[in-house]
């Protein structure tokens, strides 16, 4: 069995203009101070990272491994998640994404597409270079605005959509293999892929592609009312990140499941601050040391209420207190006989 490592936090939202979140030396010896031992590095803010040097130099790598080190912390993974949902987009959403990408492209989205499949590619290299396992990221969405069976769909419209999907993923996931690196889904409502039907149609569009893999947030199935722990059971073999992030849900007569376009402070399903939520984290750790997940557990922050810095401070000490030292013996092995094979037999009447 085996232990996972943590506490490690996600950086994205947690950046910004003003120190110590405004450059990567900062931002990690403030993490470093609340008790983290890995960060995860969101590659397309300049602030903190460039992703195309990375791809490239093993000097920068070591210059960016060297700075997080000093403060006692390593890279869990480098993150891709705007960069992936840029792969593939519905029309209908065409303006609000522009923003995830570079303005030579905002409005082309042939070309947003190309610079993201290109970005995702620079991920592969920049992960192996920095001696990664695994990189997180988003699937992007052909079919979301569909999720909802009326109209009632044409036959073959999901199909069409996830062998698209598929098609476009495909040369990226061989070159995180070429790299050795597990490209890590998030299973997130928005992307194509946001339940375990959706991400074994995914699996089956890529040719069960060995590094189609699983960033495990029990945040999105509660607020979608899935068995989040059943889960792990199904696809363990393909979770190989783990973003703790609580949530909770409280329906009314009013707001259900769907939200009523409400803010997020107003829904029924709302994300929270760790511990704050309905989320069985005791139930998950231990799911997770059962089937010997031993990567990184990262805290996304997002909620509705708590100051972030409240909310990373908090983190670090209930990811720390979760993770469960596996035991490296039986707890029974007091008792234990010391029989041998000829004991076994006759114990069982076969003399």
């Amino acid at each position: 069995m085996k232990t996972m490592k943590g506490p490690g936090l996600f950086l994205a939202q947690f950046a910004g203009d003003e120190a110590p979140f405004d450059s990567l030396d900062a931002i990690g010896r403030w993490a470093a101070s609340l008790g983290y031992k890995g960060v995860q590095i969101p590659s397309w803010d300049a602030r903190l990272f460039d992703l195309a040097r990375a791809a490239e130099s093993d000097a920068y790598c070591d210059e960016v491994k060297g700075t997080l080190a000093q403060y006692g912390l390593s890279i869990t993974e480098l993150s891709t998640h705007l960069q992936g949902q840029l792969v593939a987009v519905h029309p209908a959403f065409d303006e609000a994404f522009d923003g995830f990408t570079v303005p030579a492209v905002r409005g082309n989205p042939k070309a947003r597409q190309e610079w993201a499949v290109e970005q995702m590619k620079l991920g592969a290299k920049a992960s192996r270079r920095l001696g990664l396992s695994a990189n997180v990221s988003f699937t992007g969405a052909l079919a979301w605005p569909f999720v909802y069976p009326w109209p009632q769909r044409p036959a073959g419209l999901v199909e069409t959509a996830f062998a698209e999907l598929g098609k476009r993923w495909r040369p990226i996931l061989d070159a995180y293999d070429e790299a050795g690196v597990d490209l890590c889904y998030e299973i997130h409502p928005g992307e194509d892929v946001h339940d375990g039907a959706t991400f074994e149609r995914f699996v089956d569009a890529v040719g069960g592609h060995r590094r189609a893999c699983i960033n495990y947030d029990p945040s999105h199935f509660l607020l979608q009312q899935l068995d989040y722990l059943a889960f792990i059971d199904l696809y363990h073999e393909r979770i190989k990140a783990f973003h703790v992030k609580d949530a909770e849900f409280n329906p009314s007569g009013r707001v259900g499941v769907y939200g009523g376009y409400e803010s997020w402070i107003d829904r029924a399903g709302r994300f929270r601050s760790l511990g704050d939520g309905q989320v069985d984290f005791g139930g998950i750790f231990s799911k997770l040391a059962q089937y010997d997940y031993d990567s990184w557990a990262v805290l996304e922050w997002e909620c509705a209420l708590k100051h972030p810095e409240d909310g990373a401070r908090e983190g670090a000490e209930f990811i720390a207190a979760h993770i469960i030292r596996v035991t490296e013996r039986a707890f029974d092995d007091f008792a234990a006989g010391g029989t041998d094979e000829a004991a076994n037999r006759r114990m069982l009447g076969l003399g």
